[in-house]
């Protein structure tokens, strides 16, 4: 009898069930469900709907007992910053917003009067990002009060989903780091901050690491897919699970998480919390076994994915990376980190009206437009490079390109050139693979992180890109 364990890996656009084993020390993965995910709009805010991803979460379990695969434990990851509020009956307060809402503009001057953003950065070394939650709790403070006297606890998304399997209330630490509420000394929230930002302390719970046991499923839960198992913590920030899967091919590599976001960095035993770091806008997230983060959050492939979604779907990402490739010549280029391209109305409007404001050629063909946002992408990565090891001190010898993005082999090609390093791209499913591989280091079957990572370079394919 195989050990099955459930990997729930939602992102930004859509979530997944995989089912993971070990065969003859490889890993075997295979998707049993997915389902689409997005903010909506709602009276001009962006939100989640949480009702309907618990229940596309209900519908994925429900096909492991359809396909006879039942897991001996199951956890979930879901993107980082966004969270609920429960009241004392732990019903969620307000409305559930998305990262992307425009309500926190202005939220980070607020938060600088009571504390400087330089000491912010010195106390809790994250970078800033007006989406953090530090801000978003900042825009509840302001704007709705009453649901911040009324709450009895937070919980980032991950924790509420794996609440409502178990009744269980448990606060994952990889994912709380991204709130700028954490303290990379202690590991722990940071109290004092809290306090002195005016948030109520009482409502946040003890974080406890990936490998944690949150509970079994509850009886009506167990009633509804047709089995029981273990609820356990992986590393529930989708890019701490990701970083979790990046192959081990020796050497001293650089990764690049690559989806809707691309997250370059490091894996670092301290957190980088100087003066230096926080100028060139770098992160110290938390990672499995207490290892940091030191990354940049970069815009990544939601540029192109708005584009093709304004197309109406109609080119496969490899068609625009073909495209794009055809165009390669096209001279204009723009910084994908700037906040007009956050959530624009028309992402291809946006790169041409850039493009027209810096005094660069306009690009027209979609063909053009493609161009622009992977030279972009690829010179970014290339700039942080250098800022990486400048930071570090250390020269690293490769890039490990993880995540959805690693299949896009001309931006791949293009980031080798950029960086003038050797690119290894690979597995595409590696945020899902990190969830498996903190369940089954907590079940035994895998001893270590480094087990885990050799598994999965000789578990999957990995494409090699030199620099031209």
């Amino acid at each position: 009898m195989q050990n099955y364990y459930l990997a729930v890996d939602i992102g930004a656009s859509s979530g997944r069930h995989i089912l993971g084993h070990l065969e003859n020390g490889k890993m075997q993965i295979e998707e049993v469900y997915r389902f689409e995910n997005g903010m909506k709009e709602c009276d001009g805010k962006l939100l989640w709907d949480v009702k309907h991803l618990f229940a596309e979460i209900v519908n994925g379990m429900k096909k492991c007992m359809e396909c006879e695969k039942i897991p001996i434990s199951m956890s979930i990851d879901t993107w980082a910053v966004d969270y609920v509020l429960l009241d004392k009956e732990d019903k969620i307060l307000g409305d559930t917003y998305g990262y992307r809402d425009s309500r926190t503009i202005g939220m980070d001057e607020k938060v600088y009067e009571i504390i400087p953003e330089k000491e912010l950065y010195a106390k809790t070394g994250i970078q800033k990002q007006i989406f953090n939650t530090i801000y978003q709790l900042m825009a509840v403070k302001l704007q709705t009060p009453e649901l911040l006297e009324t709450a009895e606890t937070f919980l980032m998304l991950p924790d509420y989903f794996q609440f409502l399997l178990t009744g269980v209330k448990v606060s994952e630490y990889t994912n709380a780091t991204s709130t700028q509420l954490v303290s990379p000394k202690a590991k722990q929230w940071d109290k004092e901050l809290i306090r002195c930002l005016g948030y109520p302390d009482k409502i946040f719970l003890p974080l406890k690491t990936p490998g944690t046991t949150v509970g079994h499923l509850k009886d009506e839960i167990q009633k509804e897919v047709g089995f029981d198992c273990e609820v356990v913590l992986c590393a529930s920030h989708d890019t701490a699970s990701a970083v979790m899967a990046v192959p081990d091919a020796g050497g001293e590599p650089l990764y690049i998480s690559s989806g809707t976001w691309s997250l370059m960095g490091v894996e670092a035993e301290t957190a980088h919390c100087d003066e230096k770091s926080r100028l060139a806008n770098f992160t110290n997230e938390g990672g499995y076994d207490h290892r940091f983060r030191y990354l940049k959050n970069i815009m990544g492939l939601w540029m192109i994915q708005s584009v093709r979604h304004e197309t109406g779907d109609c080119y496969s990402f490899a068609e625009l990376c073909d495209m794009a490739e055809e165009n390669k010549d096209f001279p204009s280029r723009v910084d994908v980190n700037d906040n007009c391209f956050l959530a624009p109305q028309n992402m291809t409007e946006e790169i041409k009206e850039y493009c027209e404001r810096e005094d660069q050629p306009r690009p027209e063909s979609i063909g053009e437009v493609a161009a622009v946002v992977y030279r972009s992408l690829a010179d970014c990565y290339g700039t942080t490079v250098q800022e990486l090891e400048a930071n570090t001190g250390k020269v690293y010898d490769s890039i490990r390109i993880i995540g959805g993005g690693a299949n896009a082999a001309y931006l791949n090609q293009l980031t080798a050139n950029a960086a003038k390093k050797t690119v290894y791209a690979g597995p595409g499913e590696a945020t899902a693979i990190g969830n498996l591989m903190a369940q089954m280091i907590k079940g035994g079957e895998l001893k270590s992180l480094s087990e885990a990572r050799k598994c999965v370079y000789e578990s999957f394919s990995i494409k090699r890109y030199e620099a031209k």
